[in-house]
């Protein structure tokens, strides 16, 4: 059954030049308590959500403060996409191909007993090319962006300490409409916005693992007008409630709780 409170349909408006100027102030804000020397460290698929948190570190700092990391795990074929942006953008760059170490650990894993599952292979590169930018970031006096988004984190569609992780999420709470828009506020290509979301992980676009479309998800999510098609919403229902403990802080044990008797 369709969640009540998410069936109430809302009015909803979104002002696509104030959000991006408050996000470019909200970003020198961070690094002025946070870094005020520090350089700001964006994994770089070429997708629409690095694409754009990487221009707004840009007008936030200056791109000569920005250093992008591209990270193929093997042969990518949209790599080219990736370095296309970073030389739009005119940043810094790294690429460190991850094969190597996924499989690696995959294999040591295999030997000493383990049968890795679907979901550990599926899940391994992420996390991987997280501790590959944290890496960069420990190397080169920076701080790594996270550049989920609002729509991705609602039905869980990120890794845990993967792209789930970072040290400031200038995109966390707006939906991929809302990115999109942002993007071209910012003046990027077209193709740096619309490239088809996918995770690089499955071999399958977002829109193709979930079954429905990013506009039908962020229409639900802003407005709760789901169009009568119960079975879609009720799905992202079930995968919000599935998905809702990663963005949740860990449960961390309180002594002070509990009262204990001597």
């Amino acid at each position: 059954m369709v969640n009540n409170m998410r069936k109430c349909e809302r009015k909803y408006a979104f002002d696509a030049a104030k959000t991006k100027d408050e996000i470019v102030e909200w970003i020198r804000d961070y690094f002025r308590k946070n870094g005020p020397e520090c350089n700001a460290v964006v994994g770089i698929s070429g997708g629409k959500d690095s694409s754009i948190v990487a221009a707004l570190c840009c007008e936030a700092l200056g791109n000569s403060r920005v250093i992008g990391v591209l990270m193929p795990q093997g042969a990518q074929s949209d790599i080219d996409v990736a370095r296309e942006l970073v030389a739009h953008l005119g940043i810094q760059s790294h690429e460190i191909n991850i094969a190597e170490t996924v499989n690696a650990l995959l294999a040591n894993g295999r030997a000493a007993g383990l049968c890795d599952s679907k979901q550990a292979r599926v899940n391994l590169p992420a996390r991987i090319r997280m501790a590959t930018l944290f890496m960069v970031s420990q190397s080169r006096n920076g701080r790594v962006a996270n550049t989920c988004n609002y729509s991705e984190d609602y039905v869980g569609w990120a890794t845990l300490f993967g792209d789930g992780a970072g040290q400031f999420s200038p995109l966390g709470k707006l939906t991929v409409t809302e990115v999109k828009a942002i993007g071209r506020e910012l003046g990027l290509p077209e193709k740096f916005i619309e490239k088809a979301p996918a995770d690089g992980l499955t071999g399958k676009t977002d829109e193709d693992n979930f079954g429905f479309t990013y506009d039908f998800l962020d229409k639900y999510i802003r407005t709760g007008d789901f169009g009568g098609d119960t079975a879609t919403a009720a799905k992202i229902d079930r995968m919000y409630d599935a998905n809702v403990f990663k963005l949740l802080p860990m449960p961390v044990y309180n002594p002070d709780v509990y009262e204990v008797e001597w």
